[in-house]
């Protein structure tokens, strides 16, 4: 899936030190200190649950199918700003697959994450309009993101997508998301 300078492909061992270069940013400490701290042991455990990108089932815990993709730059940006290091990979995004009331109002179908050194090109926009094609192939006609009402730059991707704000939901006190320090979630609808 590419998009100009931007390719969807799924996370592999070989891209985790372009990961890891992404995290350790200087912009990535400064803006997202928790993002800052993966480390190298938790990637690996992600590669390991999530062969070729796809994390299976788990109904036990609540955990439906869902893809992983990590964000590609086929044209690798350096940060002047900070003189960083040159970015391979502009952020990750997820697909979830199924519908669940935790997944339609608090988690979402989609997930994506944009290093701070690569926002500014829409990347998460970009990334959601070519995964829609497999959407649809998995019978959705409509997705639901999430995020925090402070997440401008979320909020913004989903208008620039054109979805419909629907609702802004409290998450309760007993959810894995408010032990996270998460209080509200304004869900958006994007029909396919």
């Amino acid at each position: 899936m590419v998009d100009g300078d931007l390719e969807l492909i799924a996370p592999q061992f070989a891209l985790i030190d372009h990961v890891l270069a992404g995290c350790q940013h200087p912009l990535t400490v400064r803006d997202d200190p928790a993002e800052s701290r993966v480390s190298r042991q938790q990637l690996i455990e992600f590669l390991d649950n999530s062969p070729n990108g796809h994390q299976p089932a788990d109904p036990m815990n609540g955990i439906v199918p869902s893809y992983h993709f990590w964000m590609r730059l086929n044209q690798p940006k350096w940060d002047y700003s900070t003189q960083g290091p040159l970015l391979h990979l502009a952020g990750g995004m997820g697909f979830r697959v199924g519908h669940t009331p935790d997944i339609e109002l608090y988690y979402g179908h989609i997930g994506y994450h944009v290093f701070p050194a690569a926002r500014g090109h829409h990347y998460a926009m970009r990334s959601v309009q070519l995964i829609l094609p497999l959407a649809r192939r998995h019978g959705f006609r409509a997705l639901w993101i999430t995020c925090n009402p402070e997440n401008v730059a979320s909020r913004r991707t989903c208008e620039l997508l054109g979805c419909e704000l629907v609702e802004t939901v409290a998450v309760p006190s007993n959810h894995a998301l408010y032990l996270r320090g998460e209080r509200f979630k304004c869900r958006y609808l994007l029909r396919t």
